[in-house]
């Protein structure tokens, strides 16, 4: 049985739904990094590091390659690069928003309050 697309793409936003798999995801927008050197900018234990970048490849958002005793992480594509980016952008209008929405808001409480309700 196939799976409707809207519940598809639930699945694939719930599996970006933490924050270390962000990060991992922005650090690797750059280019692939070593398991050693993504654990150095994040600083989360090994062992949390592992299952997260685990969930990312068998989501198949990223791939591993092993050089000796070093992994190596990298994006499987420059669609998710791009995505991260969409997701900047509306972060930015969204929150641009709260901040004149609150400007507002306290423009208008202080126009309420007058001079004398200050203690």
């Amino acid at each position: 049985m196939q799976v409707p697309l809207y519940q598809a793409k639930a699945e694939f936003f719930r599996m970006l739904g933490h924050p270390v798999r962000i990060r991992v995801l922005e650090l690797l927008q750059d280019g692939p990094m070593p398991v050693r050197d993504l654990l150095a900018e994040i600083q989360i234990e090994p062992s949390s590091l592992s299952q997260q970048l685990a969930v990312l490849r068998r989501s198949g958002i990223v791939v591993s390659v092993r050089d000796g005793g070093t992994v190596t992480y990298a994006l499987a594509g420059g669609d998710v690069a791009e995505l991260l980016r969409a997701a900047r952008r509306i972060l930015t209008e969204l929150l641009a928003g709260q901040s004149e929405l609150l400007a507002e808001l306290r423009q208008a409480d202080t126009g309420r309050q007058g001079p004398t309700a200050r203690v």
